[in-house]
């Protein structure tokens, strides 16, 4: 079993920074992408920003400049730095991994954290 652990989050004003990070435990063998999300109140769930494996990134287009995706291949964890932050970046935010278990027969399983509350206002 995998967990995805997240941390961060909380209330800032506009243009202020926040930095989240998530931990993966568990079986784990190796992870390939890893990603965060956010759903704003009676919204889809979005993805803010990806990162793969090997360090190759993309974002969602309004977070472009603001925000940076990063990872610790070694610890297993994700982090998101966002500056800049603006009231319509208010969501909670979740971490997501794509997972290859160390247990046999190897599976590779989407694995979702908890998902942590973000709000932007002054």
């Amino acid at each position: 079993q995998v967990q995805l652990v997240e941390s961060g989050g909380g209330l800032v004003q506009p243009g202020g920074s926040l930095r989240f990070s998530c931990a993966a435990s568990g079986s784990i063998f190796s992870i390939n992408t890893m990603a965060w999300y956010r759903q704003a109140p009676g919204k889809q769930r979005e993805l803010v920003a990806g990162i793969t494996s090997g360090g190759i990134t993309n974002y969602l287009d309004p977070v472009k400049g603001r925000f940076t995706i990063s990872r610790d291949n070694a610890k297993n964890t994700v982090y998101l730095q966002m500056n800049s932050l603006k009231p319509e970046d208010t969501a909670v935010y979740y971490c997501n991994a794509d997972v290859t278990s160390n247990s046999w027969p190897r599976r590779t399983k989407n694995y979702w954290g908890q998902g942590t509350q973000v709000t932007v206002s002054s």
